[in-house]
């Protein structure tokens, strides 16, 4: 009996198996895919990859492997002697990888859940996000509201909010398909919040974003400290709007121009700069000698430190004509932490150029530009400084759904005060990349 029973489970496990393998290769309606057909996509479209409207569950995952080449270097050490930056060697870095769970509710209505298996700052797996997204309302059986969701999106849940389009070209964690370079921007932004969106795409190219949100990255519902500069505790919403153009004017051009706004009047703990909790891809660089992986994760990047009443504006043009693209990025902000009675500012200029190549472009060579500047809170005053960097990439996706990249970064820090240990100092080499995403 105890031979039976665990044959059947183990062929009752083989077919578990082997159902959600059949389960993950299916597309779902209205969603952006995980492999090399999501590169150049940014709201999931009002188009659909299946005409199957029934319930299905799509189940994948994105896996990501650096081999690391930097070297780095304060001006602390050339000018003054003193040894200050952690010693970093060539090697490879700790394999990142995603789990993606996609499930298709009825026609026009899905649910989407992102965790994070494996991250530079988390050793445990954790829950990136949970939404539900609605294309389609046809269970109210109104031909108006199906004629206003012809052009309207929902969301309701958990998720990755639209501020801005570079967060769609950005590395997340293990799913790294549709960032031609393997880093980042040095000013990252990017978080997740709670709360609603509405997605408006016509026919003719008319793109508009409003989402309201609970402003940080997690839910609470603890009164916030009251700080020495107000009389009282606050929590506000953030308030998020885009507008924009994004039309395929023929078969070889591509134009979108975009706008957007972030704004929240007073929050707790604010992570607008911050959100991203998985890592940096450059391990370590410009780092103290007591750092860690995992508690120095955003080496290479530059958080302002804006926790509460926060104003930020980015403006996005996206060319593509034939092989040769142009994404480019402007961005200002303000914000105060939680302990300052002013806020500071901060920006960034950003600009990527890039010609793919080969049958279905599966071959590409770029370079990006990125310069910030910021009021940088030293003490009780501020000091302006800037940060700028040169990446150069080439890539191939040898299937849609692996891809190999190589780039050269050279990062420079400039007006940092000699008390920091940031000072004059800046890092370069050379990242190679394997990424997987199904």
């Amino acid at each position: 009996m105890q031979t039976f029973q665990q044959r059947f489970l183990v062929l009752l496990l083989c077919f578990w198996v082997s159902s959600l393998y059949l389960m993950a290769q299916n597309d779902i309606q209205y969603y952006r895919p995980y492999d090399q057909r999501g590169v150049n996509m940014f709201e999931t479209p009002k188009t659909t990859l299946t005409e199957e409207s029934g319930f299905k569950v799509r189940i994948g995952g994105h896996f990501a492997q650096q081999f690391q080449a930097l070297s780095h270097e304060s001006g602390l050490e050339k000018e003054f002697g003193l040894d200050t930056l952690i010693k970093i060697k060539p090697g490879f870095n700790l394999a990142t990888a995603n789990l993606n769970i996609d499930a298709q509710l009825q026609e026009g209505i899905s649910v989407s859940l992102v965790t994070y298996l494996s991250s530079r700052h988390h050793p445990e797996a954790w829950v990136k996000g949970g939404y539900i997204q609605m294309d389609k309302l046809t269970f109210l059986k109104s031909d108006f509201v199906d004629k206003v969701m012809n052009n309207l999106t929902l969301k309701v849940g958990h998720f990755e909010i639209n501020y801005g389009d570079s967060h769609f070209r950005r590395t997340d964690n293990g799913n790294a398909m549709w960032n031609p370079f393997v880093g980042n921007y040095i000013l990252d932004a990017f978080t997740t919040e709670i709360g609603g969106e509405a997605i408006y795409q016509s026919k003719i190219g008319l793109l508009g974003v409003l989402a309201v949100t609970g402003g940080e990255i997690k839910g609470d519902v603890t009164e916030p400290v009251v700080r020495p500069q107000d009389d009282k505790a606050k929590r506000s919403p953030s308030i998020i709007g885009k507008l924009g153009y994004d039309k395929q004017i023929n078969d070889k051009f591509r134009a979108r121009v975009t706008g957007s706004v972030y704004h929240t009047a007073s929050s707790a703990s604010n992570t607008l700069y911050g959100g991203d909790r998985t890592g940096s891809r450059y391990y370590l660089v410009v780092e103290p000698e007591n750092a860690t992986i995992s508690t120095r994760f955003t080496s290479g990047r530059y958080n302002p430190g804006f926790s509460d009443k926060v104003t930020a504006f980015m403006g996005n043009v996206f060319l593509k004509y034939a092989g040769a693209e142009f994404f480019g990025t402007y961005e200002m902000a303000n914000g105060r932490s939680n302990t300052e009675t002013d806020t500071r500012k901060v920006s960034q200029l950003a600009g990527d150029l890039l010609y793919r190549f080969g049958k279905r472009e599966q071959f590409y060579v770029g370079a990006r530009y990125c310069m910030v500047t910021a009021e940088q809170l030293s003490g009780t005053s501020t000091t302006d400084v800037t940060l700028n960097r040169i990446q150069g990439s080439a890539g191939a996706y040898v299937t849609k759904n692996i891809l190999a990249k190589i780039e050269y970064v050279n990062q420079n820090y400039n007006d940092f005060p000699t008390t920091d240990l940031r000072y004059n100092a800046r890092f370069s080499g050379l990242m190679v990349e394997g990424v997987i995403g199904f």
